[in-house]
């Protein structure tokens, strides 16, 4: 009888990971693919300081921070509905290794005794370690975000001090899609171009240390890379060069065999307009053989600032070193050479963000709410399914649906009828073992897993 129940069991196991492998959630090889897992923000207490002055925040105008986190926490609720699991940055900081947030916040909280000559660097050093140790975590996650600075002054009365207070806080961090990319090889963490940026990276890194999802790389000195301007598709890889990333940040991306593809189109933004700040805001995909763009770049014309080109880097499938293939293409040619159809966006829609959507399967979208009939009927037309969010205050922070999310796993992209050519299971995830959720497994992991495309049954010892 045990002997039945075993081989019960193990006939149970075997469709269940032959179920896995039919629908494998790996590191997002097309935009377009259906999606597992995202990290996101919920904007809080940092928010109110980049309101105040918009500007300053690298937002466009003033909005409510109450409602900037509803609309958020509702956006968030949408995607799980349809089955997409979202972690959250403070969910992560809420159960990381206490040692590592406190790590995190000894970088950022400052004692500035600038005014105090004769003050002890040492003392005032240990002053501050102190009390780092003795913070709660969720104070330890305040000053994490806060980036507090305290400007001491000595009294005679009192405790002997009196400060002021001043805060770097992240207000930009609800826009996860920036810090990082990821490729069909992993994660890589950017080196933002703005610098009160910078350090949401640091936060980020962590994130994914504490989910087992180790960045492959982070891109330094003069290069600088930003998430809005990556888009993986199928078998290219899609980085916009302009405001945001610069030709050092895609370089050290191709040295480090980061993209994962044996192609990579650069595509080069001429214009440098706040608006379109990344490749994200003026085109997006849907699907293999669907995408948009903003009707200025579509229809601009050789020498205008808003026509696009792109260069196009290949490599022999089993190689590393990229060569230039072709340089300063059309970048719309190009895209229709591949057999895409483009749905135009309208400016007026465009200045709503109707661009900034998130493709969470083939011809399923998440996009800003409020856009035009003829917007809306032109995805119908096309048979897209799309799911209209309220975000009337995130969107004034510059950024929409798709600069909220980073998109961790998507199902394993294959083959089509059209003849867009299938990412190989091995390329894709080189040496990688995942459990039946998806997510990467260790070496102590004991259960089912998949590795290689195969499946595996480890044991207890």
């Amino acid at each position: 009888m045990k002997q039945k129940v075993t081989m019960m069991m193990l006939a149970v196991w075997c469709n269940m990971a032959a179920q896995a492998q039919e629908t494998l959630m790996v590191y997002p090889q097309a935009e377009w693919s259906k999606a597992a897992a995202i990290l996101m923000h919920t904007p809080g207490q940092e928010l109110f300081n980049g309101v105040i002055h918009p500007k300053a925040g690298l937002f466009e105008d003033y909005f409510n921070v109450d409602k900037a986190a509803e609309e958020h926490r509702g956006y968030i609720s949408m995607l799980e509905k349809n089955g997409i699991r979202v972690h959250t940055v403070v969910g992560i900081l809420q159960v990381v290794g206490i040692d590592s947030l406190r790590t995190l916040a000894s970088k950022v909280l400052t004692y500035d005794i600038t005014e105090i000559p004769d003050e002890s660097a040492e003392t005032t050093e240990e002053y501050r370690q102190d009390v780092l140790a003795k913070m709660s975590r969720g104070d330890l996650i305040r000053c994490i975000l806060l980036q507090p600075t305290v400007k001491l002054w000595k009294t005679d009365n009192n405790t002997g001090y009196e400060a002021t207070y001043l805060q770097n806080p992240l207000m930009n961090l609800y826009f996860t899609r920036d810090q990082s990319i990821t490729t069909p090889r992993g994660h890589v963490i950017c080196n933002m171009n703005s610098s009160q940026r910078s350090p949401e990276t640091d936060i980020i890194a962590l994130c994914y240390s504490h989910l087992g999802l180790n960045p492959i790389l982070r891109i330094e000195g003069d290069g600088r890379l930003e998430g809005g301007d990556y888009i993986p598709a199928g078998n290219i890889s899609l980085i916009g060069c302009g405001m945001r990333t610069n030709d050092e940040g895609i370089r050290q991306m191709m040295e480090a065999d980061a993209f994962g593809h044996d192609t990579v189109v650069v595509v080069r933004d001429h214009k440098l307009w706040q608006m379109q700040m990344h490749l994200d805001t003026h085109f997006n995909i849907i699907d293999h053989d669907l995408c948009t763009m903003v009707r200025s770049r579509l229809e601009a014309q050789p020498g205008q600032p808003e026509y696009n080109t792109c260069d196009i880097w290949a490599r022999k499938p089993g190689t590393q070193q990229y060569t230039l293939w072709k340089q300063d293409q059309p970048f719309v040619e190009y895209i229709r050479s591949r057999g895409f159809q483009i749905i135009p966006i309208d400016y007026a829609d465009e200045m709503h963000y109707a661009n900034n959507f998130l493709t969470i399967a083939p011809r399923h979208i998440m996009a800003v709410g409020g856009q035009s009939q003829e917007l809306q009927q032109r995805f119908a037309d096309a048979g897209v399914t799309v799911e209209w969010i309220p975000l009337e205050s995130l969107i004034e922070g510059y950024g929409a649906a798709h600069c909220m999310t980073q998109v961790l796993q998507r199902e394993a992209y294959t083959s089509t009828a059209t003849g867009v050519n299938a990412v190989r299971l091995a390329t894709s995830v080189p040496n990688k073992s995942y459990c039946l959720d998806g997510i990467p497994t260790t070496s102590n992991y004991r259960g089912i897993s998949i590795e290689n495309g195969k499946k595996v049954v480890k044991k207890e010892k």
